[in-house]
């Protein structure tokens, strides 16, 4: 009987000897996560966090044990619990929407157009290919222009329209607004549905992508050589770039994005065709999401160069400023997450 009775109460002096053995690290565990869960792991001091490690480590360490030699189920639910709100905190902590937001602005967009740039470059070399094609066939036979322009995005801007006709579509507020702001509308909508199926089509080998921009090329170059025989070239480019900087540079990006997608199809290496595409589509997506927002950037500057700016200079000014800023928000060097670790 005494034999029994020593047997049944070992587990118990054991668990007690086990809890008072490690329960002020857990209790010390316990309250730095608390900490972090109320505020942040910046409202730790360097001890609490150098020690939150090992101090997860060991509270893992004493689940296992619990678990394996049966101690009370009190301890070990105790245990699990802490254990996994420790995890959360040390390794998934969710960051705010805010702050997704911003790390996507500040690292994830830039990156993933930096990593376009092969692919940014031949989109720029096909739609400037387009620019002169239309420009030749349309200096040399003024009727290629009809092939090239559809009807409801010249809407009277041909061959045949006087250049005052022509002028009025670039300063609308000196001889009316509506037929600039039908104009305007058109070619923004017409720019943005390119940008989509661009990177939509890449996929099919790039072969509707590469199309696409040259042909959008082919409608740039045909209406600048347009204005540029009634002798409003330059002012045309004027009025176009302040918001065409933007916008072209859009959907050069998502041409790039398409190509990219287009490529891994294409040329899969050694993984699968499914697989290359994905792994494809994810940095492309990323900067599609950007290319959104640069369009939502460029229907402003839109705007703001058809209702309030009318002088050439300041639209020029305005229109490579953009331009400028957004070589520069991609392509200045920018150090990469892993470099902050190495130089902590």
């Amino acid at each position: 009987m005494s034999a029994f009775v020593d047997t049944v109460a070992a587990p118990l002096v054991n668990a007690s000897r086990f809890r008072a053995a490690h329960e002020a690290e857990w209790e010390r565990l316990d309250q730095l996560v608390t900490r972090m869960e109320k505020r942040s792991v910046r409202a730790l001091p360097d001890d609490d966090i150098l020690a939150l490690p090992l101090l997860y480590r060991s509270a893992l360490s004493s689940l296992s044990v619990a678990r394996e030699t049966s101690l009370d189920r009190s301890l070990v639910i105790y245990l699990e619990q802490l254990c996994t709100r420790a995890y959360f905190q040390l390794y998934g902590v969710p960051d705010t929407a805010l702050r997704q937001f911003g790390r996507f602005l500040a690292r994830d967009w830039p990156m993933a157009v930096q990593a376009l740039w092969r692919e940014t470059l031949v989109s720029f070399l096909l739609t400037l290919a387009g620019v002169l094609a239309g420009w030749w066939l349309v200096s040399t036979d003024p009727s290629w222009y009809y092939s090239i322009i559809p009807d409801a995005m010249a809407g009277g801007r041909d061959p045949a329209a006087s250049a005052e006709t022509l002028r009025a579509t670039i300063y609308g507020a000196e001889n009316g607004d509506g037929g600039l702001a039908t104009f305007a509308a058109y070619l923004f909508t017409h720019n943005s549905q390119v940008a989509i199926f661009a990177f939509a089509l890449g996929f099919a080998f790039t072969v509707p992508t590469v199309l696409l921009l040259v042909y959008n090329g082919l409608s740039l170059g045909a209406m600048l050589c347009l204005f540029a025989k009634k002798g409003l070239g330059l002012n045309f480019l004027g009025w176009l770039t302040i918001h065409g900087s933007t916008e072209m540079f859009a959907i050069i990006l998502a041409g790039a994005a398409g190509m990219k997608i287009g490529t891994a199809v294409a040329f899969p290496g050694r993984d699968e065709r499914t697989e290359a595409a994905v792994r494809a589509g994810r940095s492309a997506s990323v900067a599609m999401v950007g290319v959104v927002l640069m369009l939502m950037v460029a229907g402003l500057l839109e705007g703001i160069g058809r209702q309030t700016v009318q002088a050439d200079a300041m639209r020029y000014g305005i229109g490579l400023a953009a331009l400028a800023g957004w070589l520069a928000y991609y392509y200045l060097p920018r150090r990469r997450e892993g470099d902050h670790a190495l130089a902590a």
